[in-house]
């Protein structure tokens, strides 16, 4: 089945939102109206308010981990930098979230770093620094970009310079650090739990990214998902 990354994200781009829904409606009579009302709550908590960046992550248990915990809390897009390592998902580890979430890869932080600034997001590097932040203290009123570093050397020099601001999680014991797909589901909890409670932030995806999104679900579930839906669009 297709994932949402790169290769097909420009799928819809040319349909009207009205299209879009008439496409959806098509799509929905090859799968189960269980099926249908599963995309239909689901997407009400989808965000991309909050988004995660990794650099580098060179474990694929570990990024499939991060992927999955994203799906758990709702979180919609993933960015994997791949300086020197490509991003593989362990089906094992992400348990099918790879299909539910969008990630897309980049060759370069700073290339990241460019398009999230334009999109309008804070970047947030998760580590101790001198100028940090408590995760239950982070300004969350615009959208995040939370960024991980690899296992072993953390987050590099280019990465960390090149963020508007750092966020710590706060440890009591011996151990100075998280694993970082550990790092990573704490810090979504705390920051999607506190973004939902706030009434002053628009979180939800638009009506058009709804829908936008349960088509992309579509492709999923149903058995040559990507050939059906083409043929559908073109009967529009």
């Amino acid at each position: 089945m297709p994932a949402i990354n790169d290769s097909n994200k420009a799928l819809f781009a040319h349909l009207s939102l009205e299209e879009k829904q008439r496409l959806y409606e098509s799509a929905t009579a090859f799968y189960s109206e269980n099926k249908r009302q599963l995309f239909d709550r689901l997407v009400q908590n989808r965000t991309r308010h909050i988004s995660v960046v990794l650099e580098d992550i060179f474990q694929s248990h570990n990024a499939s981990a991060v992927l999955r915990s994203c799906d758990c809390f709702g979180v919609q897009d993933v960015h994997v930098v791949q300086n020197r390592n490509a991003y593989c998902p362990n089906s094992e580890v992400s348990m099918g979230s790879d299909k539910w979430v969008d990630y897309y890869t980049h060759p370069s932080i700073q290339q990241t770093y460019d398009e999230l600034h334009q999109k309008g997001y804070k970047i947030v590097a998760t580590l101790p620094h001198e100028n940090d932040t408590m995760i239950g203290d982070l300004d969350i009123s615009q959208p995040v970009a939370l960024v991980f570093g690899t296992e072993l050397t953390g987050l590099t020099q280019e990465a960390i310079a090149g963020a508007d601001a750092y966020v710590k999680i706060p440890m009591y014991g011996f151990t100075e650090s998280f694993n970082i797909s550990v790092c990573a589901a704490l810090s979504l909890f705390s920051l999607t739990e506190r973004m939902r409670k706030d009434p002053s932030i628009a979180w939800q995806l638009s009506e058009e990214e709804q829908i936008t999104l349960k088509l992309y679900w579509s492709m999923q579930v149903i058995r040559d998902g990507r050939q059906v839906i083409d043929h559908l669009m073109s009967e529009l």
